[in-house]
């Protein structure tokens, strides 16, 4: 029979978030089982609570920085053990068999179903949506189950699970490393994290911020140099320098401004999730051959190694630990961008 649990989720798009209680499946032969310790909230949580982007689904769990202890597996699992630190982030389900899965990149699945999130989405067991990490305990695939390094703050590694790799995998991909210049557009919860990726891959980091508080916490986080990017001076001194600049902007912006700092062949890549079209002009991406791109998290081996990066390099996210009684506090202050630099929810608080 399913389990009954303890949960914070919302019934609407002008509700609050409310104590509710939601079933978990019974543990399956290659299921994973672990009561949820930490869970961080990112900005999409609040996207999706409010219907920003349309079709949300209520009630609604959210969270997908989840960060456990096992306290039990099913009889096929080999790769973890009661006791273990476990994760789970955005991802866990996908067809495992289009084109896209059998490059490890099931956050693009093709297949039928597509990408199963950890909330929000078709639940293939008990029916209705899948429920997030803001819970007691969380039952995934052990196959999409992350180990947490061993000696990572819990609380301050959650993050990670998402803001850490949503900002990884461009970095990664698109060549981050010594002899770039890597920018980095927004100090928030994915800013300063890139900040600290970006600079343990060896490139020479660069911050752009309308926060002259932010301008000034820069080099504390990493960066070697940081821009206020209201002041058209300081701008216009980086023309044409930047090889990648990471947009982490989840609020409308004026994109051009920054394509311009793009030398050539450079990329601009959007990670941040505004829920209005953004403007692009094309002379602004014609010259120097520059692109304007996007990236979308990342799989499930490049998360898992994220994780080991993060680890050797002493990486975590700067965290501001709440309890379950100030969730609809810290959704009202991730509105005003009021946190340095993400809210983690301690779970055991939710007892």
């Amino acid at each position: 029979m399913p389990t009954s649990i303890k949960a914070l989720g919302t019934q609407g798009s002008d509700q609050p978030i409310e104590l509710l209680t939601i079933e978990r499946r019974d543990l399956q032969p290659d299921d994973v089982q672990f009561d949820i310790l930490y869970c961080g909230i990112c900005h999409s949580d609040l996207h999706l609570a409010h219907n920003d982007f349309g079709g949300s689904r209520y009630p609604m769990v959210p969270g997908h920085e989840i960060v456990g202890r096992v306290t039990a597996v099913g009889s096929e699992v080999k790769r973890f053990k009661v006791g273990d630190m476990a994760a789970v982030g955005c991802i866990v389900d996908s067809c495992g068999t289009c084109p896209a899965c059998h490059r490890d990149l099931e956050q693009f699945c093709s297949g039928e179903g597509g990408t199963s999130l950890s909330f929000n989405t078709p639940d293939k067991y008990l029916g209705g949506v899948t429920f997030g990490g803001y819970s007691q305990a969380y039952v995934c695939k052990e196959a999409y189950t992350l180990h947490m390094p061993e000696g990572m703050d819990p609380a301050a590694g959650a993050p990670l699970l998402c803001a850490g790799i949503t900002v990884y995998s461009p970095l990664k991909h698109w060549g981050a490393g010594a002899g770039k210049v890597v920018g980095i557009v927004g100090i928030g919860g994915l800013g300063h994290v890139a900040i600290r990726i970006a600079r343990a891959m060896g490139a020479h980091v660069v911050c752009f911020t309308t926060s002259q508080g932010k301008v000034e916490d820069a080099k504390r986080l990493g960066a070697h140099e940081a821009v206020l990017s209201t002041d058209a001076d300081q701008m216009k001194a980086f023309a044409s320098r930047v090889d990648i600049l990471i947009d982490t902007v989840s609020a409308p912006h004026d994109v051009n401004a920054y394509l311009n700092l793009l030398a050539i062949d450079g990329s601009m890549v959007l990670v941040g999730l505004p829920n209005e079209p953004l403007q692009v002009g094309a002379f602004n991406v014609v010259k120097g051959r520059r692109s304007f791109s996007g990236s979308n998290i990342g799989g499930i081996a490049e998360t898992q190694e994220m994780l080991d990066f993060c680890a050797e390099h002493d990486i975590v996210a700067d965290i501001e630990l709440i309890s379950a009684d100030r969730v609809n506090e810290a959704y009202e202050r991730l509105e005003k961008n009021d946190v340095r630099y993400r809210f983690v929810i301690d779970m055991a608080t939710l007892a």
